[in-house]
């Protein structure tokens, strides 16, 4: 059984339904939507985990491991491939996983 959506207001004032406590709003979600860079690319869940986590460049994105990206909330293995692929646009890769 899927928990009931309930209505919320943004700070801005715009209305939405949502059945999780995540405080994220659609509405300032699309508003806030990066054109042109890497963060233009994915969901805005792990769009707006990585900026709260201050990694807004592919520069400081290529600092992490995969599996410390991973475990960041908002983070799914779905965005992976896409940050991915923008690193190496921009020669860079994720950090390598030492042992």
């Amino acid at each position: 059984m899927k928990p009931e959506k309930k209505l919320r207001v943004c700070e801005k004032g715009h209305k939405y339904y949502k059945n999780s406590d995540c405080p994220s709003c659609p509405t300032c979600d699309k508003e806030n939507k990066p054109e042109n860079n890497f963060l233009s690319k994915l969901s805005a869940p792990a769009r707006n985990a990585l900026v709260h986590e201050g990694i807004d460049t592919l520069d400081k994105l290529s600092k992490y491991t995969e599996k410390e990206i991973l475990k960041i909330h908002g983070i799914g293995p779905a965005s992976l491939p896409t940050m991915r692929s923008s690193l190496e646009e921009a020669g860079l890769s994720f950090k390598d996983y030492i042992r």
